[in-house]
């Protein structure tokens, strides 16, 4: 009996034995586990800045921060005078150059036609009263009674009153017929540059109103209503929460075989602890600052950073840029 009671102490200190080294076993395995690595990045999305081309001062703001918006919403109105003082002096230019075609179509009015005519008249009188005496003073210098000189004193007279004669001949046909070819189509090229001119401050115009290039949120407002801006000066900006992707900042040894087309699980804590299934589209060196400097004189290398940007699959709810993004090893 007392050899038996003996056995069974031994084999319980035996079990317990065991026991304790199994306990001790896994605790040791837990606490000496390595921890699985967490790569961490954050959600980014498409940011337009939206501006104009002609400065001016801020009449209207349509919206604020945090409200949503359609392509093509009007987002701001700009008030520039510059832009409508050319408005007005393009405008002036076309009505002066329409004026100046309508006059080389049409041709002179019908009283310049009569006082030409009236100028052909008494050319055509003129050079008959000369085209006489011309011939007068050709007898009689034939006939030995005028001198040379008064022969040809009148024979230029003769000829500088045919001469006027045909000027005002021109003068009157040219007051029938109208401008010339090359006047009319200069008049039309006036009024085309001229329209031209219009049409770009009419542009300019458009411009005074500042719209939304997509769908989105507006994310940023940077000028307040009376304030100046340039030209090209950001008013605001659109966040496009239709396309957004993770960006995450990896170190190459921590890449493993990780390449574009490849598919993660990506977690978002502020969504809950659901994962979400992404595929990585674009992956890039970062510039030597990102590079992880060895500490080890032997054994280690300096490692250098890669951009890793993941797209999900479908669309997440709630998702906003800024994010924190965690994938796990």
């Amino acid at each position: 009996m007392e050899q038996k009671k003996k056995s069974y102490n031994l084999l319980t200190g035996v079990i317990a034995l065991l026991v304790i080294v199994v306990i001790i076993s896994v605790v040791g395995y837990a606490v000496s586990r390595p921890e699985p690595i967490v790569i961490q990045g954050q959600a980014e999305a498409v940011e337009y800045r939206v501006s104009g081309k002609v400065p001016g001062r801020i009449e209207h703001l349509y919206v604020k921060e945090g409200d949503p918006v359609r392509k093509g919403d009007t987002l701001a109105e700009i008030n520039s005078p510059e832009v409508m003082s050319k408005l007005a002096q393009a405008s002036a230019m076309k009505s002066a150059a329409e004026a100046q075609k309508a006059k080389a179509l049409t041709g002179a009015r019908q009283e310049q036609i009569a006082a030409a005519y009236e100028m052909w008249q008494k050319a055509v009188a003129g050079e008959d009263v000369m085209k006489k005496s011309f011939e007068r003073a050709q007898r009689l210098y034939e006939q030995k009674v005028i001198s040379a000189q008064k022969f040809d004193e009148a024979e230029a007279q003769y000829k500088a009153a045919r001469a006027t004669a045909a000027a005002a001949k021109s003068q009157y046909e040219m007051a029938v017929n109208g401008a010339r070819k090359e006047d009319r189509e200069a008049a039309e090229a006036l009024v085309d540059q001229a329209a031209a001119a219009v049409a770009e401050v009419e542009s300019y115009m458009d411009e005074l109103y500042l719209k939304s290039p997509a769908d989105g949120i507006v994310s940023a407002v940077f000028p307040k209503t009376g304030e100046l801006v340039g030209q090209g000066a950001p008013v605001m900006s659109v966040t496009d929460l239709n396309d957004v992707w993770f960006t995450f900042n990896i170190r190459e040894d921590m890449l493993r075989g990780m390449k574009i087309g490849d598919t993660l699980t990506v977690t978002v804590p502020a969504l809950g602890d659901t994962g979400y299934r992404t595929r990585i589209t674009y992956m890039s060196v970062l510039e030597s600052y990102a590079t992880w400097r060895a500490t080890l004189d032997t054994g280690s290398f300096d490692a250098r950073t890669f951009e890793v940007r993941s797209v999900p699959e479908k669309h997440i709810d709630g998702l906003l840029p800024g994010m924190t993004a965690l994938v796990a090893e």
